[in-house]
C-alpha cells in the first residue's frame, strides 16, 4: 500500500505546470516576506493598529497560501488537468483576499474611497475554502499516482 506524500520530488522531476507552480509559490513567498517587513516597520508610522492587524492577516494567509502552492506544485498527481481549475480558483482567491486587504490599508493611507474592496475579501475567502476542499476531493478519488 502506498501513502500519500510519501515522497517529495525533486524540481527536474516536476512537469512545467509544476515548475510554473513552484515559482509562482516562491514569488509570493517573497513578496509576503517583503510585505511583512513593511508592516513591521513602515506601516506603524501611517495606520491606526486595526489596519497594522488587518495588514498582518494579509500577509499570513498570503504566506500560508504560498507554502500550500509550493507543497502541491511538488506532487505530480496536482498536475493532471482535474486539479488545474481548482488551484486557479485558489490562487484567485489568494489574490483577491490578500489584494482587498492590501488595498484597504492603502485606501486608508490615501485616503481614497476603496470601500468596494471590503466585500471581495469574504467572497474571496470562500473561493478559497471551496477550492481547497475540491482539491481534497479530487486528489482523494484521484487513482493515478496515489
Amino acid at each position: 500500500m502506498k501513502y500519500m506524500w510519501t515522497k517529495i520530488y525533486t524540481f527536474e522531476e516536476n512537469t512545467i505546470m509544476n515548475k510554473k507552480l513552484t515559482l509562482f509559490a516562491l514569488f509570493l513567498f517573497a513578496c509576503s516576506i517583503a510585505l511583512g517587513a513593511f508592516g513591521a516597520h513602515a506601516l506603524k508610522e501611517l495606520v491606526v493598529k486595526k489596519w497594522q492587524m488587518a495588514f498582518e492577516t494579509a500577509i499570513k494567509y498570503q504566506f500560508y497560501g504560498s507554502l500550500l502552492l509550493l507543497i502541491i506544485s511538488f506532487q505530480p498527481p496536482f498536475n493532471q488537468k482535474q486539479f488545474t481549475r481548482w488551484i486557479t480558483l485558489f490562487l484567485i482567491g489568494l489574490g483577491c483576499f490578500s489584494g482587498s486587504i492590501y488595498g484597504l490599508v492603502l485606501a486608508e493611507i490615501t485616503h481614497i474611497k476603496l470601500a468596494f474592496l471590503g466585500p471581495i475579501t469574504p467572497i474571496s475567502g470562500l473561493l478559497m475554502i471551496i477550492s481547497v476542499v475540491m482539491l481534497g476531493i479530487k486528489y482523494s478519488t484521484n487513482k493515478s499516482d496515489l
